[in-house]
């Protein structure tokens, strides 16, 4: 990640495994590297509520035209949480199977 930031948050999946993000406020400007992440809307100091779920093999590109991009905004998202995941394709859709089953977020059905 280019950006830097000290604010890390446990998500936790269906699965009871749970998965480190880090913390950044909207915009975000990440290296080109895989990874997975959630939008999220601070409800309160501290705490959030996932609105889209999501992974990526480039965290640098994904989100200037998100395809829920209108949906992620209307939801109020004012944060985004994510991590670099190196591990491939189908790790990183099982991470994000494994959020959107435990968290069901509006933006991704």
């Amino acid at each position: 990640m280019s950006q830097t930031n000290d604010r890390t948050i446990m998500w936790e999946g269906q699965s009871g495994k749970s998965y480190e993000y880090w913390i950044y406020r909207l915009p975000p400007n990440f290296d080109a590297k895989p990874g997975n992440y959630i939008f999220a809307r601070e409800v309160s100091p501290g705490r959030f509520s996932p609105v889209y779920i999501g992974e990526t093999n480039d965290l640098s590109q994904r989100f200037d035209n998100h395809h829920k991009a209108q949906c992620i905004e209307d939801k109020g998202a004012t944060h985004i949480h994510a991590h670099v995941n190196s591990g491939g394709e189908a790790l990183r859709r099982a991470e994000e199977a494994d959020l959107v089953a435990r968290w069901k977020p509006t933006c991704n059905g």
